[in-house]
């Protein structure tokens, strides 16, 4: 999946204005950037976004000008072929394939972003597909040569419990990208002080899970070892298609976990999507590598195939 969230904020930030846009369409190998990938180029020669981690960036820009300009949309092939390739290719090996369409009703239509941003704030993904062989991008199913790019909600972490590692957690994820929510009943735990920049929400966290209709880009971190505050936050993020569920605790403790939410009614098959203890077993000592082992494990929830 492609992380095209700067992307589409700056689609929003600079509608109007005449606009490029640049997107990964086909990779072969090692590609430094996944299908989907936008780069938005700003008629003044701004830009967002990346198709290749900067190897073809320049080049990218030219045909943005020259689509700006008014030539036709173009579909530009990169890879390693001779030693050129360090000038205008990609010395990873790779090869990727990029359509550059302008922002436009013949090439990206301006309110598709708008029909996205609308999808992505209800917590819906949308899909978006291009006729290669026109260079328009349509909602509208197409027959022959086609590109379908995903946009899926933003990721959202929702940490239940106000602890050290949740501190630790709250970090990581923002240098992720993920939008973190700590939930905690406990004031004197839940303070600006401890989670400086992070959205902090004192309600029960049943109620608090529940009011954020958590899909499949959301994760629910249960981490306060209080029963009365971690039990019903699971009940809630099992009720929904939530992404990832972990909970922090021995294997004992979620043995007996498991017998009081199957009490509360929670099937089996709900109760197996619980990862407990949380987190990939990379043997870690101190809430530091215990969140990072939390992370890796949400990130690897996040990018499995979906059925």
């Amino acid at each position: 999946m492609a992380d095209n969230d700067s992307v589409l904020a700056a689609a929003s930030a600079w509608k109007g204005a005449r606009l490029a846009l640049a997107t990964v369409v086909s990779t072969w190998g090692s590609a430094p950037r996944p299908r989907g990938s936008h780069m938005l180029v700003h008629e003044d020669g701004r830009f967002e976004g990346s198709v290749s981690g900067g190897c073809v960036e320049s080049d990218i820009m030219a045909a943005a000008a020259d689509v700006l300009a008014g030539a036709p949309f173009q579909l530009k092939r990169y890879g390693v072929a001779d030693a050129a390739a360090w000038e205008v290719g990609l010395p990873c090996g790779g090869e990727i394939e990029v359509l550059v369409q302008p922002v436009a009703a013949d090439g990206f239509d301006p309110e598709l972003f708008d029909r996205i941003a609308e999808a992505r704030a209800q917590g819906q993904a949308l899909s978006v597909n291009t006729d290669l062989g026109s260079g328009q991008s349509s909602l509208r199913p197409i027959e022959g040569a086609a590109f379908v790019n995903r946009y899926d909600p933003p990721r959202r972490l929702l940490i239940v419990g106000a602890v050290q590692i949740a501190q630790a957690l709250a970090g990581l994820a923002r240098e992720l990208g993920i939008t973190t929510i700590v939930i905690d009943p406990r004031a004197r735990f839940l303070t600006e002080e401890r989670f400086p920049g992070v959205t902090l929400d004192d309600r029960w966290p049943d109620e608090a899970i529940s009011a954020y209709l958590p899909g499949p880009a959301t994760a629910v971190v249960t981490l306060s070892h209080d029963i009365k505050i971690d039990d019903p936050a699971l009940i809630a993020a099992l009720a929904a298609p939530t992404g990832y569920v972990g909970a922090l605790g021995s294997r004992r403790s979620h043995a007996a976990r498991r017998e009081r939410l199957a009490a509360a009614g929670v099937t089996d098959a709900d109760l197996d999507r619980i990862d407990a203890p949380v987190g990939l077993d990379i043997g870690a000592i101190g809430p530091a590598e215990i969140a990072l082992s939390v992370a890796a494990a949400m990130i690897a929830a996040f990018h499995a195939p979906r059925s």
